[in-house]
């Protein structure tokens, strides 16, 4: 689909040198009334709890709720409060949003590992609500935190996340009573008080106005309930009118034929007085992934452009109707209080078709960010120089450093717009390919491993796709990516579940690629649960479709893998036997790294056997091959294991200069090829095989083969 809100803007996409949008509005400025309830707040904090009263220490974490309906200031007055109490808690201050704009439980899940990311602990991708909310326990078990718990939508949510920890601190916002968790300290909240209300509107509407006519301005408090939503509407509404009374306002808002909250009046009367793109670009932020929108965003979705879309929402910020975020790019936030009515709007004022040609505007323009994003990267390519080149200059970031600032600021919304885009169901092609290109993106900023928990989600919804869409090779990849994701986080019976489920998609999509990995990983996962029977069977299936489809290389490595079974179990004649026909398949190839690799095995297999004076022979010759192919890493691990077999041949000083050659080749390294083998349970000789091994698992989590993903 053709991105039809792109122009000739002339800024570039920009990282943290760019400032923010908008540094001096009203909205920005210092925190305004509730001394009474924050003097509550605080009293309760430093009060003794039920637990400490009745004379038992109290288990958890002591919970403040702060209680009322949306547009009041819950989630302001909570900022506040952590602002003044901050010191207290020399941890820090954790802050997870438990509902979704449109109203959607988050899952404890993705809450759980948001906190944990903020606490830059690794959180295993794919792991179980329970296990993520204990990691998240044990991690503030010794720290003294204050955790702000936005928007929870019930208790459930709330206890799954509270720390055992009664040195830390948990602040809630939510609409309701917290029932079911012990001591919640409630504080409700109704409107601001006649003086701060009246403050609130000046800041909008400067001090002369409501000097001019106090009485008029209390009235509009009153019509406004001391609402702050509707205050900063209504002050909008009058910034934008400087000839306007306070008292023109008032009686606009009064008129008998208006019915409603006063919000969604105030609301109505702002609304109306927009310009009708103004009024249509505001509707259709409501379609803004978590409600965070940015000038591209806001651009897609109206067909303008980027600059346009800029100064249109910094007039909304002026007006009232968005928030500005703190954050080194340009981003704003719309309202909860004023999503139900923008969404209302635009279901009733638009087309449906033109709402999901504005949903798929700016899936394609995030897309295409994302394209630029990563191919920024790529500056040892002349093909991906030229392909940016012929991207819109709106479109390029300047450096490397600035594209992955902002895909490191814009996740949130961008694995937000992967799940609306999945969940909308009639732009699955442009999700998927999104898709695609978010996990490309991700692993070339932020690597394989650091992007797993995220990638994790990614292929479940590559996944939903897929089934719903029945295209069984897109679900081999799917399953082949997540069972190996399960697989390096020890989950290997699950992995084993999904890559069965893989092969058997890939048979249906007659796909060799996906039948012939599948195969392998059945035959690895089994191999880790110990069953080398069963691996070294299923090792076996993968190699003949790899030699019947004269695949030399894989059926090599394959050979190599069923070697290892029998190594396993003792078998040591046919391990030989096919390290030998692993060694005859990477002659062939002339792939003298391989020859190194097969014969450094063999030279192991025979250690294992007692033939010490032939495996010493062996892995000099393995030696020489690793040297012709200039494999510094294995050459290391063969010194290593030719000091350790002459050791067990009474001769220490050959032993110690070849141990002083691979600390010359390695250093600090050669710990990791102790560490791999504690972990692997193998020899030293075998550490750079499990390294490949391990690379090749990371490059395969990253893929999703799609017929529609080579953006």
């Amino acid at each position: 689909m053709t991105d039809q809100a792109v122009d000739t803007e002339s800024t570039e996409v920009s990282g943290t040198e760019q400032p923010p949008a908008v540094d001096d509005t009203p909205t920005d400025r210092q925190f305004l009334g509730r001394e009474r309830e924050l003097k509550e707040l605080r009293a309760d904090i430093e009060s003794a709890g039920l637990e400490t009263l009745s004379g038992r220490k109290a288990p958890r974490a002591r919970v403040l709720l702060i209680a009322g309906r949306p547009g009041y200031g819950r989630t302001a007055l909570a900022e506040e409060l952590a602002r003044q109490v901050a010191e207290s808690y020399p941890d820090g201050v954790l802050r997870a949003r438990l509902t979704e704009p449109d109203g959607t439980r988050v899952p404890i899940e993705r809450a759980a590992r948001e906190l944990l990311s903020a606490l830059d602990l690794p959180s295993p991708p794919g792991a179980a609500e329970d296990d993520l909310s204990a990691a998240l326990r044990d991690a503030l078990a010794d720290r003294r935190v204050l955790l702000l718990l936005d928007d929870a939508a019930d208790a459930e949510q709330v206890d799954a996340l509270l720390p055992d920890n009664p040195d830390c601190l948990v602040v809630a916002v939510s609409g309701g009573p917290l029932t079911g968790i012990s001591d919640v300290r409630p504080c409700t909240l109704g409107g601001l008080d006649t003086k701060s209300a009246v403050e609130l509107l000046s800041r909008f509407t400067g001090s002369v106005r409501v000097t001019v006519d106090p009485r008029a301005a209390e009235e509009l408090v009153l019509e406004c309930t001391g609402q702050p939503a509707a205050l900063m509407l209504a002050g909008g509404w009058l910034a934008a009118r400087p000839k306007a009374a306070v008292a023109d306002l008032a009686r606009h808002l009064n008129v008998a034929d208006e019915e409603g909250p006063p919000l969604a009046r105030v609301f109505r009367l702002a609304y109306g007085s927009l310009l009708s793109p103004a009024a249509r670009i505001l509707r259709l932020l409501s379609l803004a992934p978590a409600g965070l929108v940015d000038p591209h965003t806001a651009s897609a979705l109206a067909g303008c452009s980027v600059g346009a879309a800029r100064t249109t929402l910094d007039d909304f910020v002026a007006l009232g109707f968005l928030h500005v975020v703190d954050s080194p790019l340009p981003q704003y936030e719309v309202p909860g209080c004023l999503q139900p009515m923008l969404r209302a709007l635009a279901e009733s004022q638009d087309r449906p078709a033109e709402l999901q040609l504005a949903r798929a505007r700016m899936l394609e323009r995030t897309l295409r960010l994302l394209q630029s994003c990563r191919t920024i990267t790529e500056t040892d390519s002349s093909q991906a120089r030229e392909k940016l080149q012929e991207m819109p200059r709106a479109l390029r970031f300047p450096t490397p450093r600035a594209a992955e600032d902002w895909l490191r600021i814009r996740r949130p919304a961008l694995l937000a717009a992967a799940r609306l885009a999945v969940a909308d169901g009639e732009l699955d092609t442009l999700a998927r390919r999104l898709m695609s290109q978010l996990v490309r993106t991700m692993v070339a900023h932020f690597g394989t491993q650091a992007a797993a928990p995220d990638l994790y989600g990614i292929h479940r919804l590559v996944l939903d796709v897929a089934e719903r869409r029945k295209l069984p090779r897109e679900k081999a990849a799917a399953l082949l990516n997540l069972a190996d994701l399960d697989a390096r986080t020890g989950r290997t019976n699950e992995a084993l579940t999904r890559y069965r489920a893989a092969l058997d998609a890939g048979r249906e999509a007659n796909d060799p690629y996906a039948t012939g990995r599948a195969m392998e990983s059945v035959g690895g996962a089994h191999q880790e649960l110990g069953d080398y029977e069963r691996a070294a069977d299923w090792y076996g299936r993968a190699l003949a479709q790899r030699l019947a489809r004269d695949e030399r290389a894989d059926a090599a490595r394959l050979y190599g893998r069923i070697a290892g079974t029998h190594t396993c179990v003792g078998r040591y004649s046919e391990a030989l036997r096919t390290w030998s026909s692993a060694l005859t398949g990477y002659r062939r190839l002339g792939d003298m790294s391989g020859q190194a690799r097969a014969l450094s095995e063999m030279g192991r297999v025979q250690e294992y056997a007692g033939r010490f004076e032939e495996s010493l022979a062996i892995c000099q010759e393995a030696l020489e091959w690793a040297r012709r192919a200039e494999d510094t890493r294995l050459q290391a691990a063969l010194h290593v294991r030719l000091a350790d077999t002459l050791e067990r041949l009474g001769d220490p000083a050959a032993a110690r200069l070849h141990r002083g050659a691979a600390e010359r080749m390695l250093g600090d390294e050669l710990d990791r090829l102790d560490e791999l083998h504690a972990r692997h349970g193998i020899h030293e000789g075998e550490a750079c095989a499990a390294d490949e091994t391990e690379t090749e698992h990371r490059a395969n989590t990253c893929e999703i083969r799609s017929g529609s993903a080579g953006a």
